[in-house]
């Protein structure tokens, strides 16, 4: 089955189980430009002795090869819309569906009262296949459809699209939210590896404990590999967060290089605070938590994890203690 008849059959799926809102890429619709974009290109280069044949297409279907303005207007607009839409929907999905699991305080009791009535882990990992399934779908009809976007063309433009889209953090698959669904299936089965076969493909998370790395392998065979070293301190990442720019490091290693107080949070960081390692700005306002990141890290490091927690605490006492310490001078007119 070619790719355009089993990605229109899973967009009838997905509109039953996810919603019939949900944003998706226009791969069919896309293709159709592209192949009448194909079909009027070499009728262009014969245009000098036949110009009839030119003016007897359609004006919806007539582009210039080389820069293609018909193309290139639905495809890049609309693809960086569809993209953005697509991380925007499945980064909500996931996060609610990771406070179900992750819940703390009043949720948490009300959530385990549930339990003793209905049992949701069953639902909850039907949801996070389900959701696997959407953002791989949709990055490989990405993927397919900007290859045959530079093949039309002859051009690269496809290739620089999805660096574009890489800058501008809303590639597919570079979202923090997709490592959080791969921590929660491991936290889930309680091993270092989880393997789900889903209706359109199969999906793979690992944990190489020795190498601190988690693999991710999705259905078209999309490899991903995460390092969960904090690039900071050189150590595994303790209560991890993931900056805007998708780069994950240990709370107190990402506060200290915004200087500001664990206690205070990135809230506190200056809209100029950088990442250290891409220094990309404005990076701590769009900052998550990786609740369930931390969660494997604790389970599966436990001495690590009391040793770090420990040493976290008494660096925030410390902070604390030096910041009132401060307060109080200046209220006294001390400095």
């Amino acid at each position: 089955m070619k790719f355009g008849c089993l990605f229109t059959e899973y967009l009838q799926e997905e509109r039953e189980l996810l919603d019939e809102k949900c944003a998706h890429i226009e791969y069919v619709r896309l293709k159709k430009v592209l192949k009448s974009c194909q079909t009027c290109k070499p009728l262009h280069s014969s245009s000098s002795s036949s110009p009839s044949l030119v003016s007897d297409l359609p004006s919806h279907q007539l582009c210039q090869c080389q820069s293609c303005p018909v193309c290139d207007q639905k495809f890049f607009s609309e693809l960086m819309k569809e993209a953005s839409d697509i991380v925007g929907f499945f980064g909500s999905r996931v996060k609610h569906l990771l406070d179900l699991h992750v819940a703390s305080g009043m949720q948490r009791y009300v959530l385990r009262l549930r339990q003793c009535f209905k049992n949701d882990r069953q639902a909850l990992a039907q949801e996070g296949r389900i959701l696997i399934e959407y953002i791989a779908m949709n990055a490989i009809a990405m993927r397919k459809i900007l290859k045959k976007y530079d093949k039309v063309h002859s051009s690269v433009n496809g290739k620089n699209f999805k660096s574009k889209m890489h800058t501008e953090h809303i590639e597919l698959l570079h979202t923090p939210w997709l490592i959080e669904l791969g921590a929660f299936y491991l936290n889930s089965s309680g091993r270092d590896c989880c393997e789900l076969n889903g209706v359109y493909g199969h999906f793979k998370c690992d944990l190489n404990v020795s190498d601190a790395v988690m693999t991710l392998i999705l259905p078209d065979s999309i490899k991903l590999e995460y390092n969960l070293t904090c690039a900071i301190c050189l150590d595994l990442v303790f209560n991890p967060y993931a900056l805007g720019c998708g780069h994950i490091f240990c709370k107190s290693c990402a506060c200290s290089a915004a200087s500001v107080m664990m206690f205070q949070g990135f809230k506190a960081a200056s809209p100029e605070s950088k990442c250290p390692i891409c220094r990309e700005d404005g990076v701590y306002s769009k900052s998550v938590r990786m609740l369930e990141l931390g969660l494997l890290m604790k389970r599966r490091y436990n001495d690590y994890w009391k040793e770090r927690l420990l040493s976290e605490r008494n660096n925030m006492v410390k902070q604390s203690k030096e910041y009132w310490n401060m307060q109080s001078a200046y209220a006294l007119g001390l400095h």
